[in-house]
């Protein structure tokens, strides 16, 4: 069972000695701060940085064929999900970068902590004027301008060239992370007035106001309970944002009256996380999240995970997350997250590196979904720009990321992010179906995205008009953020009769969903995401950048899984 302590085993590392002159190579640099950051000025020499060290993993390549090859239908090994040991032993470090990292460190005086099941990652707090001096940089103050708050971060750094191939990255040194400021991505989405809203809500006025009788009857999804209380769906929580027990009770009475009155979900926190359950503390994106997929997925066991303030991972809990949840022996066997990053936020290193702890866990059985982003072909959120912005994780090739759509007869919504990553090189998984979209568009947009990065969403589910309640108010909100748990819903429902019959959970699915699963999904051929003074790329049969390969049909899907 999913615990409600999450763990990571530390061990200390005294290391004492007197530094030894190294060869110094620059490892990362940024030309110039991003344009969302000012400078404030230099760090004062005594404040306390707390770094961590990414040593190269041993094997990783080898995890990706494993895989690979327990995620795709017809391999042999279809289904037989790793265990969290043979993970970690492909991710562990060689034993020589270990001693090669520690004596360095054993050199500029350095106590370490191991700060990852595998040993992969380590830990350490020294001064800034220490970390100038161990890393050659220039640690600085900066300002993100629109919320006011403020980090120490350096525009370039180097370490001892002998350690190449050994050390993969110090973090967070160069990463500059806009701040989460709601759920969609940077902007929380508005409460419209609710329209239409009545207690016996039928499919009629699902044009208008969606509800969960409205994804039941579009997509087929049943409202028999599940059965199998090991098969857990989490539900990632950020920046406060708190899942509201008493919205909960008022949503599914008046939209789910046929669920039981005291259904609810499990918690779990880390990093000083909590879920207030004031009223007024209730969170759009949290009470959204757990609505849809309490509301949705009947029955299945619901965890939400509550990520504090007290992160300093670089990238606002992310990275804290994902390693507390492959240190789990037991961890959900889907995870939905709505919120995330510009992919230009973020340094190819620390892109690598969480994108390959989703291929840890999607590796043991997880399925992870992401929320594709709400700007279109312009990132995250709406933005000026002349070249497309992808978004991360969406572009990272061993998660689902899903897309949102509107309508009855459905359609793209013009805010789902969508493209192709400037970082991960496009999988073989997808190659065949981007081809055909690529080859019918043209040199539309040419010179705007990278054709041969990974490309996304690859799902999507309605998005648009919402109906959520909030401090015990009903109303609509639209995002990507409404459709990832709505589609991780239906996947967790198929984890469940799976489960019943004595079947593995499906686990990552992207080769599943562009194979087998493909023929499962209701095709959107119409609509569009513009952006950067462009209509972005239109939706057409098949996969697209906007839609992915279009929205659950459950008994479709039910087949496509072997039920």
């Amino acid at each position: 069972m999913f615990s409600s302590t999450l763990l990571v085993a530390c061990f200390a590392i005294v290391a004492y000695g007197k530094p030894v002159a190294r060869s110094m190579q620059v490892h990362e640099t940024r030309a110039q701060v991003p344009n969302a950051f000012a400078l404030k000025g230099p760090a004062s020499p005594d404040t306390m940085l707390n770094l961590r060290v990414a040593l190269v993993n041993s094997d990783i390549a080898g995890l990706e064929k494993a895989l690979m090859d327990v995620s795709t239908p017809g391999n042999a090994l279809y289904g037989q999900h790793l265990t969290k040991e043979k993970v970690e032993s492909f991710v562990a470090p060689k034993q020589e970068s270990v001693d090669a990292v520690m004596a360095w460190l054993k050199e500029n005086d350095i106590e370490a902590t191991k700060a990852s099941p595998a040993g992969d990652w380590l830990s350490f707090s020294i001064p800034v004027s220490k970390a100038n001096e161990l890393l050659d940089a220039d640690f600085s103050e900066f300002t993100h301008i629109d919320s006011g708050t403020t980090s120490i971060r350096t525009l370039t750094y180097s370490i001892p060239a002998d350690l190449k191939g050994q050390l993969d990255f110090v973090h967070p040194t160069t990463v500059f992370a806009k701040p989460f400021n709601g759920p969609k991505f940077v902007t929380p989405p508005k409460i419209k007035p609710a329209v239409n809203l009545t207690s016996d809500a039928v499919p009629a006025s699902c044009a208008s106001t969606v509800t969960p009788a409205c994804l039941q009857a579009l997509y087929g999804i049943p409202t028999t309970l599940a059965t199998v209380k090991t098969n857990q769906l989490g539900v990632s929580g950020f920046i406060d944002q708190f899942a509201n027990q008493a919205d909960l009770r008022t949503f599914l009475g008046r939209l789910r009256p046929d669920l039981s009155s005291t259904t609810t979900f499990s918690l779990v926190t880390l990093d000083g996380g909590q879920n207030s359950q004031n009223i007024n503390d209730a969170g759009i994106e949290a009470n959204l999240d757990i609505q849809y997929t309490v509301g949705v997925a009947s029955g299945v066991p619901n965890v939400f995970i509550s990520v504090g303030d007290n992160n300093r991972d670089g990238v606002n809990g992310f990275l804290d997350e994902i390693q507390a949840l492959i240190a789990e022996s037991n961890p959900p066997q889907v995870l939905t997250t709505s919120y995330g990053f510009d992919e230009p936020d973020l340094p190819t290193s620390i892109a690598n590196s969480l994108c390959n702890a989703y291929m840890q866990l999607g590796a043991r059985g997880t399925s992870i979904l992401f929320a594709s982003g709400d700007g279109g072909v312009s990132g995250s959120q709406s933005q000026r720009c002349t070249t497309f912005i992808p978004t991360f994780p969406s572009g990272c090739p061993f998660l689902t990321s899903v897309g949102a759509t509107t309508g009855i007869t459905e359609t793209a919504a013009s805010f789902s992010s969508g493209g192709f990553s400037a970082i991960f090189s496009q999988p073989s998984y997808q190659a065949s179906a981007v081809s055909t979209y690529l080859t019918a568009l043209g040199n539309t947009n040419s010179g705007k995205f990278t054709r041969t990065g990974r490309a996304f969403p690859d799902i999507s589910a309605q998005g648009e008009n919402v109906e959520i309640v909030l401090s015990n108010q009903f109303g609509l909100v639209d995002g990507t953020s409404c459709s990832s748990p709505i589609f991780a819903s239906v996947i967790a429902l198929l984890n469940d009769e799976l489960a019943a019959a004595g079947k593995p959970p499906l686990g990552f699915l992207n080769p599943f969903l562009y194979s087998t699963g493909a023929s499962a999904l209701n095709d959107v051929t119409t609509g569009s995401n513009p952006g950067c003074n462009t209509n972005g790329f239109p939706a057409r049969a098949g996969w697209d950048p906007v839609t992915g390969l279009g929205t659950p049909n459950f008994a479709k899907l039910r087949t496509a899984v072997g039920l």
